[in-house]
């Protein structure tokens, strides 16, 4: 344990009082650090910072960080959730947390109410648009347009900068809980313009098929945590060191790369298809992925994103080498299943689930989760003989073999007679089974945020049966 924490542990704490939060939420007035084991932390839950995933337990980019900040500090989080963005800068103020961590991006003004620590990622104010209209070139096709920006965002500053130079744009600030909400009345034409940060906007584009990037105004922002102006030095310094260490030791660069590294890949002429498919085709074969669920444990919505990948969910699908089926299944792997019949819907998904599940199985257990998972997709698609050459490659080269973001270089080098003769299985099409992956990465994000998870009867490893928590939002 830091000395510090030990030492300042031995005073009391006092002052304490109850009071209504933003939203009507009780809070407690924290302790100043230090006095207490306890990290008040304000946080949101979105997509793209803390969410409930399908295994139930949250995960997102800020609830990695600050598990890992907590543990290094040797403390235990109290999170302070807040329903609004809007209303995270002004609880912060009040004292109701030590920081606040919820993709926020320090602007001038906010830089004069609050401290700021390390930058963790770049974002830029991007100009969204319902592509079932022209495209705006520049900020002057605004003007006269319904131009949406959420109350709090770093986007609302930048228009008021923005309109030095277009005295005519005007813009609505919306209260809600995230620009996703925006986004979402962008698709359905209730705006022409959605003004937010960059890394929402790409991922709003793989939700709706009509959302697409105009362009971007401003600098690039950085996000980071914000501290109030009279945040303990000790915490800040911890801050600053803690993201000093993540960056040049790599971890940083991993979780990036887990959560957003892949939402880039689909265009919009896959989304649409995707979300037609989704419509029409995949109702008459939800209950047997569920029911994949059931004997494997694996989220239904993962296996059905894996058999889109495969078939377009098509049970008639054959490719030229004979691979057939709903998940495109091998003649070997199909005997080897039991399956009688490729063509038969149920037999092929439940036959696919569980030979996804037994390729996770046989990846050495030390490596974790999500990795696991995206290198059994990439196996599914190469084979496990070529995935354990990638990671062989990928050793030699001083890179982790248990790591995905590392495999992600390492398996396109598979195609290359340098490479793939010096390992034991020869040529394989490492490119493809890497973007096949992060397809079914992207399809499976918006299976979490249209089609809710199965209650299973009987949860594996379970004495009895519980409830699966909803994915948020």
């Amino acid at each position: 344990m830091p000395k510090w924490i030990a030492v300042s542990s031995m005073f009391c704490i006092c002052g304490l009082t109850f009071l209504q939060g933003c939203d009507g939420e009780r809070d407690t007035a924290v302790p100043v650090f230090g006095t207490t084991n306890e990290l008040f932390v304000l946080v949101r839950n979105s997509p793209t910072t803390r969410f409930i995933g399908a295994d139930g337990g949250y995960a997102g980019l800020e609830e990695d960080l600050l598990q890992l900040f907590a543990k290094d500090l040797r403390m235990q989080i109290k999170f302070v959730e807040r329903g609004k963005f809007a209303d995270l800068l002004p609880t912060l103020e009040k004292g109701r947390a030590h920081f606040a961590a919820a993709g926020l991006v320090p602007t001038p003004e906010n830089k004069r109410r609050f401290q700021f620590g390390p930058p963790y990622m770049t974002v830029y104010n991007t100009v969204a648009y319902n592509t079932d209209h022209p495209r705006p070139q520049a900020i002057s096709d605004l003007i006269g347009k319904r131009v949406a920006v959420l109350e709090g965002s770093s986007s609302v500053d930048q228009l008021i900068r923005e309109r030095a130079g277009a005295p005519a744009l005007k813009w609505t600030v919306v209260a809600a809980a995230d620009a996703f909400a925006l986004l979402d009345r962008l698709a359905d034409g209730a705006y022409d313009f959605v003004v937010a940060d960059s890394h929402l906007v790409e991922l709003g584009k793989n939700f709706h098929s009509n959302i697409g990037r105009a362009f971007q105004i401003g600098p690039p922002g950085m996000l980071a945590w914000a501290f109030p102006k009279d945040v303990h030095p000790l915490l800040i310094n911890q801050a600053h060191e803690f993201f000093l260490r993540i960056r040049e030791n790599g971890t940083l660069r991993v979780l990036l790369e887990r959560y957003f590294g892949h939402i880039h890949r689909l265009n919009q002429l896959d989304v649409v298809h995707f979300l037609q498919r989704r419509s029409s085709a995949l109702p008459q074969y939800r209950s047997m992925f569920m029911d994949a669920e059931e004997i494997t444990g694996m989220d239904w919505r993962l296996l059905a994103a894996l058999g889109f990948q495969e078939s377009h969910w098509n049970p008639l699908a054959t490719s030229p080498t004979g691979v057939r089926g709903l998940m495109m299944l091998t003649s070997e792997t199909a005997d080897r299943l039991g399956v009688t019949d490729r063509l038969d819907a149920r037999q092929n998904i439940l036959a696919g689930a569980r030979y996804l599940s037994m390729l996770k199985e046989t990846i050495p257990g030390r490596v974790s989760e999500p990795d696991r998972t995206w290198m059994a997709l990439a196996a599914y698609n190469v084979g496990y003989g070529h995935l354990e050459d990638a990671r062989i490659l990928a050793q030699r080269q001083g890179l982790n073999p248990d790591s995905w973001f590392d495999l992600k270089s390492v398996l396109p080098l598979l195609a290359r007679s340098d490479y793939y003769t010096t390992v034991k299985r020869g040529f394989a099409r490492g490119a493809e089974a890497l973007i096949l992956t992060e397809n079914i990465r992207n399809y499976y994000d918006i299976l979490l945020r249209y089609e809710k998870p199965h209650q299973t009867l009987f949860p594996l490893n379970a004495a009895a049966p519980e409830p699966q928590l909803p994915i948020m939002p």
